[in-house]
């Protein structure tokens, strides 16, 4: 469960809360998008594409999805999801185009975590 106003991920096995995780979320005019969802993509050591200028960066110490990219949603062209980040100071803050930005090493943690199909709720 993805709490936005606390800028927090739980991971829950049934009713009880295993492990919880700081991230960042979607900044002003790109909100993260509320509701449930579904992880449908699962990537390790994803490529990016600027949603604005549509340029391609490989994948790399450079690239903002970071090691691991975990998708939720989609509007059939662009995707959200959970990812690292090479911006740490990124984290706890509302700064992403609606994806959740989280630290390298908690990601990496998620990744093996999820599976195809989990569920995910996105809370205000």
């Amino acid at each position: 469960m993805l709490r936005l106003e606390e800028k927090r991920v739980y991971v829950y096995k049934g009713e009880t809360v295993k492990t919880s995780y700081p991230v960042a979320i979607g900044r002003a005019g790109w909100e993260t998008p509320t509701g449930k969802f579904e992880v449908f993509h699962q990537i390790t050591d994803p490529g990016w594409t600027n949603p604005i200028t549509s340029e391609v960066m490989p994948p790399g110490p450079n690239n903002p999805l970071g090691d691991r990219w975990i998708a939720f949603w989609t509007d059939g062209t662009n995707s959200i999801g959970f990812h690292g980040t090479p911006n740490r100071d990124s984290v706890g803050t509302a700064a992403s185009h609606g994806c959740v930005r989280m630290y390298n090493e908690d990601v990496r943690q998620l990744y093996e975590m999820v599976e195809v199909g989990t569920v995910v709720t996105v809370m205000p």
